[in-house]
């Protein structure tokens, strides 16, 4: 598999731009051939340790990648043109939306130009794109790793692709800010809209058909599952769609409609439809949904008429789920 990193890119990002001692390095510790030899691992450790500019969530990422070659081989070549080759979490996440979103008419050195610029001024994306990561491996049983969700998970993916659009359409590049919303939904299934404002911390888990509308607010620390639609009634103009707060979440397949408020860590059961504000630390079921108890009301949930059991044990299961 050919490496999909440009390495003539001017960014100064990628490693392999580098003098041909680093060249020869990393060339043997992810060959592009899929093969590793064991013994330049040793001298290879320390540019992993110099190549840690960010710290933190992406330093985690280069031991897990080195890690994840050392048992799989076969990964070698993705491993490298993908995360090995790059000297921060801009240029990776640049690089890997550019890939993902590209066409034929629209290759991926151009987006990756477009997406680095917009990430190396504006260090609070590349903030929010950490938070997101760890709120992934800490609130998704299915993320194995930081590099498994930064490279597999779409949800996060298009938050971040969002995130980018979100900056141009604040910058009236709104051609653009559209353009990056049509490949995320088509390459996605997920579709936000560029003027949504979202917070960190974010989980979508899953993420299929997830719609987020263009006056939609969703704050810090939400998880969505899939199937989801913050939207509006179509009865409304202007600012007409929902206000999330910190720490909701919001089940499978549920409609969010109109410019309400789901207040903090509030929970909204799956295949809902709520209209009405949510107040916070309540949970929600139900078409229409009825609020079924809170901080300061509880209920036990197997005595909730009507309530069925795929939703029983749906909120039992995730009770303690939102942060």
């Amino acid at each position: 598999m050919a490496p999909c990193i440009d390495t003539s890119r001017s960014t100064g990002k990628a490693l392999l731009s580098q003098d041909d001692n680093s060249r020869f390095h990393y060339i043997n510790l992810f060959p592009p051939g899929g093969r590793i030899s064991r013994s330049p691992i040793t001298i290879t450790s320390s540019l992993f340790q110099d190549n840690r500019v960010d710290g933190d969530v992406w330093a985690k990422m280069l031991d897990e990648a080195k890690s994840d070659v050392e048992q799989e081989p076969v990964l070698s070549s993705y491993y490298h043109s993908s995360i090995a080759s790059h000297g921060s979490l801009e240029s990776a996440l640049a690089n890997i939306l550019s890939v993902k979103l590209s066409t034929l008419a629209l290759p991926s050195n151009t987006l990756f130009e477009l997406f680095i610029s917009v990430l190396e001024e504006s260090p609070e994306i590349i903030e929010s794109a950490k938070q997101d990561l760890l709120a992934a491996k800490e609130r998704d049983p299915a993320c194995v790793s930081y590099v498994h969700c930064f490279l597999s998970f779409k949800g996060f993916l298009a938050c971040q692709a969002h995130r980018i659009a979100h900056k141009l359409w604040a910058q009236d590049r709104k051609i653009l800010a559209l353009l990056i919303q049509n490949r995320v939904s088509e390459a996605f299934a997920v579709d936000i809209h560029p003027g949504a404002k979202i917070g960190k911390g974010v989980l979508l888990d899953h993420a299929t058909a997830v719609v987020i509308g263009e006056t939609a607010v969703v704050g810090d620390n939400v998880s969505i599952l899939h199937g989801v639609t913050l939207g509006g009634t179509g009865k409304q103009s202007g600012d007409r769609h929902p206000k999330i707060g910190d720490g909701v979440l919001i089940g499978a397949g549920t409609c969010v409609l109109g410019n309400i408020t789901i207040g903090e860590g509030a929970k909204v059961g799956s295949g809902s439809v709520v209209l009405k504000d949510v107040p916070p630390h309540t949970t929600a079921v139900g078409n229409p949904a009825r609020l079924i108890g809170g901080k300061e009301n509880p209920k036990m949930l197997d005595k909730i008429p009507g309530l069925s059991m795929d939703q029983t044990s749906y909120l039992t299961e995730w009770s303690d789920y939102v942060i």
